[in-house]
């Protein structure tokens, strides 16, 4: 009799390698292996040991078949991963998350950091891994699209398996690696590396040893985080009321220059949506309660849970080519939004975002609050979009909308706030005329089955009711018996408005009640319509609001003389003031998000930088009407008014009075009391080269992501470099302070030859000033994109952690380049910069 031999356990070597009664690692067991199937689970953990990296784990014959991804995995199709082949793990795996005892193998902290599905695409295996290769894709929180993992060339007397791992451009393919850099926590448990460790250890230190203060502190982040793991309390308020929405004034042309953002005008119904949790409420311009309109939208954004907050948005149905049409619209609302398969036309483009969390944010420039909406919405899907938008080059986004078909373009002011009325911030630049007119009459026609010939249109100019001609074309076999089946019902003897002999012969009046969208050419000479075609009637405006439309001349940028334009600012390279205002117009749409609505200080140099420079903080009103106060109580009780700009009109007023650098507080004009913003100056001795301080800020920016925060780097635009933490303002000034002390002194402590933090010159010494002092209430720090009053005119820019690997220096570009900071602020590197909704660490 023959013996079969079996076959290998391939958790053998898993479980030779672990003590199981000192890690509290699952021990090994082979699960069943899935039949006739190719996938199924993967994860990714984020492992703290002798290195960090992340092992990536996907399921396969009831195992997983793992790969310690030595840098983490890159959504960059240009960026190839080592990712070393390591021991099958057994699927009980696939949930752990805690710290291997040290001396342990594997010893450190584990966290979850991905989990979901995955498949090998059409025609592969899994089994393609003994081939040394694998093509995949993957399902997961954070990682998603098509990979590859390909295996090396082992060299000689090599022992490890080495592979590569790249992401396949598709659709979710990013530049650099914002998976890593962004994606700090647990999607178990919602805990930070260090949190993770703490709830082990019982303590945590920076600096790797037994720091009391610092490590008592840490014991509470599992509580913290517990809670954070939970859906978000919502707050006692609800929802937000109903606000009347801002208006675009229509104007002839486009307009020019980078203080505008252009969004595509869509052909539906505004929307004004307050949303809190599972409660959604959907309002007409008008202020009618739609709700029960519009119920596929309203259940898809109840599915987002939302924190309360107030939208602002179109609702629109496409037509068969994809495209946003008014009469599909009304199609759809007139079968009801039960029917099916009308909830798939449906789609609410949102672009405003009024208030958040119990925050009114209108009085914020519109791009930042653009940029909170998108972050509100980041894990949105159809038919929940966010509408894209342009800065500058809005006559080439114009175009290609009129060439399209559509209705036109929406141009808004970058830095302007949200105002409930019709303004010129907010303009409307149509491809083809179209306004609103109420009905006034109709007349019969001699056709068989046509209820009506024409209809009578009116417009309110004044306390009366103006006859503007009539509209015969355009409708549909439905759309007419639902006209006539409507004005049946409000047909009246007298005319509502004056009408010429010839036009009223024959008609039969309506009291004015309907609205009707109409697209046409022209107003003739009398002032009736030319080409006129019906569209739709609006139910969702009143007939007492139908008002002519006049389009008026672009506008332009509010004005601020700059006088003595000509006068040398930087005489090392002959610079000008003119130059300087010029360059602050154009790179206003970048800046404000982080300079207005700021308490600042101004680096003023009337005579140029080269002669006397001075901090000014304090206005006595001699910087215009630009410039704005607000009262902040000083440390002696007394109250100062102190300086603040809204817009590119009050960084111009600035310029004009001799301002060279912006420097802000890291808290808003609104809420002096409550710091957003946490800024680490990196500060070298004058021995230290470039290389030094790049290294520190990756350094910083690890540190921190231990602690759950995403942070950013910025160039001074002098000789160092700026770590950036954005934060929840729902913290004091105190609590700001101590924990920015705190890191920095851990880092010193940890490091005591690179590092200090302590101000002394004599103790920097070959050593990098961490500068944790800006954090405290009243301190500033450079605005990014404000130029610096220094040699060449260099500026603090905003810069990606990929880019600063290769950056010479702090200050590589100068008020020269303010269309090269343009263009590259568009890049996916810089998408999102400066952003992050994070709260400070309970520790």
């Amino acid at each position: 009799m023959t013996k079969t031999r079996s076959a290998p356990d391939p958790l053998a070597e898993y479980n030779a390698r672990r003590n199981f009664a000192k890690t509290a690692e699952p021990a090994g067991k082979r699960g069943r292996a899935r039949e006739g199937a190719e996938g199924g689970r993967f994860i990714v953990q984020k492992h703290d040991a002798t290195r960090l990296h992340w092992d990536l784990r996907l399921e396969a014959d009831g195992v997983l078949k793992s790969w310690a991804v030595t840098k983490g995995p890159s959504p960059d199709p240009d960026i190839k991963r080592l990712a070393v082949r390591t021991e099958d793990h057994p699927m009980s795996y696939a949930e752990f998350e805690g710290v291997i005892a040290k001396g342990e193998y594997g010893g450190g902290t584990v966290m979850l950091w991905d989990k979901g599905t995955w498949a090998p695409i059409a025609g592969k295996s899994w089994r393609d891994i003994d081939d040394g290769h694998l093509h995949f894709t993957l399902n997961g929180e954070r990682m998603k699209g098509e990979w590859l993992l390909i295996r090396l060339k082992p060299r000689k007397g090599e022992k490890r398996e080495n592979w590569l791992l790249r992401k396949i451009r598709d659709d979710h393919a990013e530049d650099g690696d914002p998976l890593i850099q962004h994606e700090l926590t647990s999607v178990l448990t919602g805990r930070s590396m260090a949190e993770i460790a703490a709830d082990k250890q019982g303590r945590y230190s920076l600096a790797g040893k037994k720091d009391a203060d610092f490590a008592a502190q840490m014991a509470k982040a599992a509580d913290r985080n517990e809670a954070k793991a939970k859906p978000r309390k919502r707050r006692a308020a609800g929802q937000p009321k109903f606000r009347k929405p801002q208006l675009a004034t229509l104007v002839d042309a486009v307009p020019a220059g980078n203080g505008w953002m252009h969004e595509i005008k869509f052909d539906g119904y505004r929307a004004m949506i307050a949303a809190a949790g599972n409660k959604v409420t959907v309002w007409t311009r008008s202020g009618k309660d739609w709700t029960d309109k519009f119920g596929p939208l309203v259940d898809a954004l109840a599915a987002l849970d939302l924190p309360p907050c107030l939208i602002d948005g179109e609702i629109v149905a496409y037509d068969r080519g994809g495209n946003p049409d008014f009469s599909t619209l009304q199609a759809v609302l007139k079968r009801g939004h039960g029917s099916q398969g009308v909830g798939d036309k449906l789609g609410l483009h949102c672009f405003d975002l009024l208030e958040i969390d119990g925050e009114d944010i209108t009085a914020r420039p519109n791009i930042e609050r653009k940029e909170r909406l998108e972050a509100l919405l980041a894990h949105a899907e159809p038919p929940i979009l966010v509408a894209d938008h342009v800065i500058g080059a809005g006559e080439k986004l114009y175009d290609t909308m009129c060439k399209a078909g559509q209705e036109g373009i929406i141009a808004k002011r970058i830095d302007a706030p949200y105002r409930s009325s019709r303004t010129k911030n907010w303009v409307k630049v149509k491809c083809t005329r179209r306004q609103e007119f109420v009905l006034i009459g109709w007349k019969k026609s001699s056709a068989k089955g046509r209820p009506f010939a024409s209809l009578l249109l009116a417009q309110s100019e004044g306390d009366a009711l103006v006859y503007k001609g009539n509209v015969g074309t355009g409708f549909s076999a439905d759309a007419m018996d639902d006209l006539a089946a409507k004005m049946a019902r409000i047909e009246r003897k007298t005319p509502p408005a004056e009408v010429d002999k010839a036009s009223a012969r024959g008609v039969t009046w309506l009291t004015p009640k309907l609205v009707a969208e109409i697209a046409f050419a022209e107003f003739t000479a009398d002032g009736n319509l030319r080409h006129a075609s019906f569209l739709g009637l609006r139910s969702d405006k009143d007939a007492n609001a139908v008002k002519p439309e006049q389009a008026s001349a672009a506008p332009k940028e509010d004005a601020v003389e700059i006088s003595s334009r000509d006068r040398i600012i930087f005489p090392d390279i002959g610079q000008t003031k003119g130059q300087l205002a010029d360059y602050y117009t154009a790179i206003a749409p970048l800046m404000l998000p982080f300079a207005a609505q700021r308490p600042v200080s101004l680096v003023r140099c009337p005579q140029g930088r080269a002669k006397k420079c001075f901090f000014q903080k304090h206005d006595s009103g001699s910087f215009g009407p630009h410039v704005h106060h607000v009262p902040i109580r000083e440390k002696d009780g007394g109250t100062e008014d102190y300086l603040y700009i809204e817009d590119t009109a009050g960084l111009l007023a600035c310029v004009q009075m001799g301002t060279i650098e912006f420097h802000g507080w890291a808290a808003r004009s609104d809420d002096v009391e409550a710091p957003d913003r946490m800024i680490f100056d990196l500060d070298p001795d004058e021995g230290l080269n470039f290389d030094a301080v790049k290294k520190a800020a990756r350094d910083i920016r690890d540190r921190l992501a231990d602690l759950g925060l995403v942070s950013f780097a910025m160039l001074s635009g002098g000789k160092g470099v700026h770590v950036i933490v954005p934060l929840e303002p729902d913290h004091s000034w105190d609590a700001h302070k101590d924990f920015a002390r705190r890191f920095a002194e851990a880092l010193s402590m940890a490091e005591p030859d690179r590092f200090t933090a302590t101000m002394s010159k004599a103790k920097r010494k070959g050593k990098i000033f961490i500068d944790w002092l800006r954090n405290q209430r009243g301190s500033t720090a450079v605005a990014p994109y404000s130029a610096r009053a220094r040699p060449g005119a260099p500026v603090a820019v905003p810069v990606a952690w990929n880019e600063l690997r290769d950056t010479d220096n702090a200050h590589p570009f100068s008020i020269d380049d303010a269309d090269k900071l343009l263009k590259r602020a568009r890049s996916k590197a810089l998408h999102g910069w400066g952003m992050a909704a994070q709260r400070l660490p309970d520790v």
